[in-house]
C-alpha cells in the first residue's frame, strides 16, 4: 500500500510520517528530501521557492516511485506538499485500490488559537534554516486553498480544528482496508 500524506506548510506532514513508521515500520519517503537532494546536485535549476514549478518536475518522479512499490508489491509513505490535488487521473484503477491519500488541513480556529504553537513545533522533526516568511495570513490562506482543492478533487482530508493529536491507536481508520 502507498500512503500519500500532503498540505500546507506546517501542517505535520512529516510528523504523521515519523509516527506511521514507528507504528507500521513502513518505510517513508520525505518529498522535501528528494526535492533538496536534487537542488543541491545540480539535477534541476530548479530553487526551493518555485513550489508550482518543482510540483510539476517532482511529481512524474514521485508518482512513478509510488507505482513500482505497487508493482513489487512495497508499502510507503510518501509526504510533501508536491502532490497534485488531481494525483488519481495518473493512475489507473489497479493503481488506485492501492493508494491512500490524506491532506492534512488546519483550520482558520485552530491556526488563530495556535499559530505560536504550530510555529514552536515547526522544528520537532524537520530542522527549517529560516521560516520567517511563515505568517499566520500565509497558513491561513494555503490551508482555505488546501481545503477547496481536497473537495473539488473528491480528496480525503484530516482535519485539525481543537488540537492536534493524531490517536494512532485508531490510526487503521487512515487504511480502508484494515491491512494494517
Amino acid at each position: 500500500m502507498i500512503v500519500l500524506i500532503s498540505g500546507a506548510s506546517h501542517t505535520g506532514k512529516t510528523l504523521l510520517a515519523q509516527k506511521l513508521l514507528e507504528k507500521y515500520t513502513y518505510p517513508v519517503l520525505s518529498i522535501d528530501l528528494l526535492k533538496m537532494g536534487l537542488i543541491r546536485s545540480n539535477n534541476t535549476s530548479l530553487t526551493p521557492e518555485e513550489d508550482k514549478k518543482l510540483q510539476q518536475y517532482l511529481w512524474p518522479i514521485i508518482r512513478e516511485i509510488a507505482k513500482t512499490a505497487i508493482e513489487n508489491k512495497q508499502n510507503l509513505i510518501i509526504e510533501g506538499a508536491y502532490i497534485p490535488f488531481d494525483w488519481k487521473k495518473d493512475f489507473d484503477l489497479s493503481y488506485l485500490k492501492e493508494i491512500q491519500f490524506y491532506c492534512l488541513i488546519m483550520t482558520p480556529n485552530y491556526i488563530q488559537n495556535h499559530f505560536s504553537d504550530i510555529k514552536n513545533y515547526a522544528n520537532i522533526i524537520e530542522k527549517r534554516l529560516d521560516d520567517s516568511w511563515f505568517t499566520k495570513e500565509i497558513a491561513l490562506k494555503e490551508n482555505q486553498i488546501n481545503l477547496e482543492l481536497c473537495k473539488q478533487n473528491n480528496c480525503r482530508y484530516i482535519l485539525i480544528d481543537n488540537d492536534y493529536n493524531f490517536d494512532l491507536k485508531n490510526s487503521c481508520l487512515l487504511f480502508s482496508d484494515n491491512r494494517l
